[in-house]
């Protein structure tokens, strides 16, 4: 009997394992799968809700060739039509599945529940820091210098120095600069203005053997270097002219030995002497 009842209990864990992977695979749809890609760690999850909003999807469909078959795949919704499309095409609906779901995410990015989402991944540095060293660690913000797509890839923004930045990682490098816009950065700060750091002051002091330089030493540097270079041109043109000099007096000496040369060597007939 207790035989029996264990391999009762067998066959309930078994179809309960087949259940829940079952579940497991349904709930990992397309979005899950982008968001787990290297180089995609800054977005976040869009709420499905937002993106069947048609609402806010206005004016999208002229920016992705293959809108509907794109959405269809974000959204998990099997679309015959595009299952009959060769691989060529299929490679371009993923594509523009990925531009398209960039570009919505500037858009949910600005809602509340965005905004909120973006505060997590930045409070755990999701985003890197500020190499500047006065900023000391400072956590930054991806922002765009345009909000047209592919245009210029992302920057980060540091809330700190207040200036922007490449990406220290390579992959972060191909990411849209539009996929989270030119808002973003600022609004996130008019939402959450406790989060805004003061603006940086210290700045690196140059210095020679421990004495701080003055504040016209650039100028004064630039301008000693020009009257250096005037003087060396003056005094290479000085000592080409000497050369040339000399070499002329030296023409002009071979030339009067030479002549001095032939004139010893010339016999003329009054002095020719001829021996009896």
């Amino acid at each position: 009997m207790a035989a029996a009842g264990n391999a009762g209990n067998e066959k309930v864990d078994g179809s309960m394992d087949m259940n829940s992977s079952s579940v497991s695979d349904e709930n990992y749809g397309w979005i899950s799968y982008f968001l787990t890609l290297k180089g995609n760690e800054f977005f976040v999850e869009i709420d499905e809700e937002y993106i069947n909003d048609n609402f806010n999807l206005t004016g999208l469909a002229s920016q992705v060739p293959y809108y509907e078959y794109a959405l269809d795949l974000i959204i998990d919704v099997e679309n015959d039509e595009a299952h009959e499309l060769g691989n060529e095409h299929q490679e371009m609906i993923e594509n523009d599945a990925e531009v398209l779901y960039g570009l919505i995410h500037a858009r949910y990015i600005l809602t509340n529940r965005g905004l909120h989402a973006m505060l997590e991944k930045y409070r755990h540095n999701a985003f890197g820091t500020c190499p500047r060293y006065s900023c000391n660690h400072q956590s930054v913000l991806p922002v765009g210098i345009t909000d047209q797509k592919g245009k210029s890839p992302i920057k980060l923004f540091c809330p700190r120095c207040e200036e922007i930045y490449r990406p220290r990682s390579a992959r972060h490098e191909n990411i849209d600069g539009a996929y989270f816009g030119t808002t973003f950065a600022a609004l996130f700060f008019v939402v959450f203005p406790e989060l805004k750091p003061s603006k940086a002051t210290a700045s690196y002091t140059p210095r020679v053997f421990g004495y701080k330089l003055h504040e016209t030493w650039l100028q004064r540097s630039v301008q000693a270097n020009k009257e250096a270079q005037q003087q060396y041109a003056e005094e290479q043109k000085r000592v080409n002219d000497q050369r040339k000099i000399m070499s002329q007096q030296q023409q002009q000496q071979q030339q009067q030995q030479h002549a001095q040369v032939m004139d010893a060597h010339t016999v003329t007939p009054g002095n020719d002497a001829t021996p009896k």
